[in-house]
């Protein structure tokens, strides 16, 4: 029997012969989902019964992946006999254009049955965490799909177990480094503070005192700038890791982007569904933050949890919920977790974008007067506390370590080290080149600088342009407690492109960030160094 179609259809559209598509890249950002796109008059499309959104599997030769369908009825994107697949479908696929594959209708992900007993309101078991997490590493679930489980997982729906059940199915979804160390020590902050570059000064403090502290940082998705954002501007970020390794070997340090690592995948697909529903439960902020710092090879971790009106926990019951819960998982994994509870009622530092977020880094480094003092001593407090993983050093001697290595020029030397190795960039922070457009921010009255809106202050400095725009941003003249007078400068706004001034403008005509007050105005800081 020949099953080869030859017919014209109604719309004049010649179907493929051999019921296979010719591969087509179409150059589409879907952001970790896998995406197909065929033609509305494709005779595969209409013989399969395929509608839009339908899951559904291309293969070849020993080739397949997923894909949620989208239809297209305009021939000058895609022709009849053509299959297009979004960029992460394409390059997981791992194909030329102009291969021929076969499409046909997808079954439903193993452990669908899982995710429907949880949105059922059921407690699952770790081998339901490894099913659910492997469909989602290999891209099986789609995006409605991907809604549901963090939605189910959402706030109270998972006890602790459950917390422990997924951060280790994430775990054991990606790759696991050994650095053939006994200490291995990382930072971390649950995020929300703008201009918190912190772990640009711990990582040479640390590795001038000889210990293992390969940072592998984030890049921003909702704020300014992601560590490796900030870093970018003075060194390369994107190593493979074979030059990681090598560079974490010489220095006993790096600063580099996570994403090439393939560390705990499956939490870039989630991130990819929660950030835009801006869900970030506990229970997936310790699963996602464990998860990364295991397979990264740690065994010794600082937690940075930020308190304050405007940040991601506003209050210290909260954040003892949250370090309890952090506390029971990383010691069912056999990390070794100091949970720091820090002042979060305003940003850190000065600058609010890349360059001047690198600009306040390296005056720190070395010793410039001008340095931010909060930002200063937060990364020492922080440094210390890691030092202090060290087995030769006693509990309470780590900040004065650390100071005596930030203020000798150690720390600047092992910064400078590090930059050489993964690629320097030309960077002059006493001569910044800043977006070439700004304007100010003013004080409306006199009086005492009583709040300082993190998300705003963000906002702001996005709509500027950063991260993108490295140049971006927001320059701060006053912090809390300060005295102003009528006029005076509260922060600059610098920007690359006129639009992007306007929308800072915009943004800042609806609120300038600030609380002009008197001093008993002031917000209570909650610390716990």
């Amino acid at each position: 029997m020949n099953n080869t179609i030859d017919a014209v259809n109604s719309s004049g559209c010649e179907s493929p012969g051999g019921a296979r598509l010719s591969l087509r890249r179409m150059r589409i950002d879907t952001y970790h989902e896998n995406v197909a796109y065929m033609h509305k008059d494709c005779e595969i499309y209409r013989a399969e019964g395929f509608k839009a959104l339908s899951k559904v599997e291309v293969r070849t030769n020993g080739h397949s992946v997923l894909a949620t369908l989208n239809v297209v009825d305009n021939g000058d994107l895609l022709a009849c006999n053509e299959l297009g697949l979004s960029d992460a479908a394409f390059k997981q696929l791992g194909l030329e254009p102009g291969e021929l594959v076969t499409v046909s209708q997808a079954d439903p992900p193993e452990s669908i049955q899982a995710l429907h007993r949880k949105l059922a309101g059921e407690r699952l078991e770790l081998d339901d965490f490894r099913a659910i997490i492997h469909d989602v590493a290999e891209h099986h679930y789609s995006k409605i799909e991907l809604t549901a489980f963090v939605v189910a997982t959402n706030r109270d729906e998972l006890d602790r177990e459950e917390v422990y059940y997924l951060t280790q199915a994430m775990i054991e979804a990606g790759r696991h480094l050994d650095w053939k160390e006994r200490v291995v020590v990382d930072k971390h902050c649950i995020g929300g503070i703008p201009g918190n570059r912190t772990s640009m000064l711990i990582v040479p403090i640390v590795a001038a005192h000889g210990m293992v502290c390969p940072k592998t940082s984030s890049r921003a998705i909702t704020s300014p700038a992601g560590t490796a954002d900030t870093m970018e501007v003075l060194a390369d970020v994107e190593l493979p890791f074979e030059k990681m390794a090598e560079i974490v070997r010489a220095h006993h340090g790096c600063l580099s982007w996570g994403g090439t690592a393939q560390l705990s995948p499956a939490d870039d697909v989630l991130i990819s569904v929660e950030r835009p529903l801006s869900l970030d439960s506990p229970a997936q902020m310790v699963a996602s933050i464990l998860s990364k710092k295991v397979s990264a090879g740690s065994t010794h971790l600082v937690l940075d949890i930020p308190i304050g009106p405007t940040a991601k926990v506003r209050s210290m019951p909260e954040a003892q919920h949250l370090k309890r819960l952090f506390e029971y998982v990383a010691r069912r994994l056999n990390l070794s977790l100091d949970v720091v509870i820090s002042d979060g009622r305003q940003p850190i530092g000065l600058g609010i974008g890349p360059v001047l977020e690198a600009r306040d880094v390296m005056r720190v480094l070395e010793n410039d007067p001008r340095a931010p003092i909060d930002l200063r001593q937060k990364s020492l407090r922080l440094a210390g506390r890691l030092i202090e993983f060290s087995p030769d050093v006693r509990g309470g001697d780590g900040f004065a370590i650390a100071r005596d290595i930030l203020d000798s020029g150690r720390a600047l030397s092992k910064m400078n080290d590090i930059i050489r190795a993964q690629g320097a960039h030309p960077f002059d922070h006493n001569q910044l080149a800043l977006g070439p457009l700004s304007f100010d921010v003013r004080a409306e009255r006199a009086g005492v600088v009583c709040g300082i809106d993190n998300l705003q202050m963000a906002r702001i400095a996005r709509f500027a342009g950063a991260p993108k725009v490295r140049q971006a941003g927001v320059d701060l003249e006053r912090k809390l407690g300060e005295t102003v007078e009528t006029g005076d400068l509260l922060y600059r706004v610098y920007a690359q492109y006129p639009s992007d001034l306007q929308f800072a403008r915009q943004a800042c005509d609806k609120s300038a960030g600030y609380s002009i007050g008197s001093a008993s105005d002031v917000p209570h800081a909650f610390v716990e160094f």
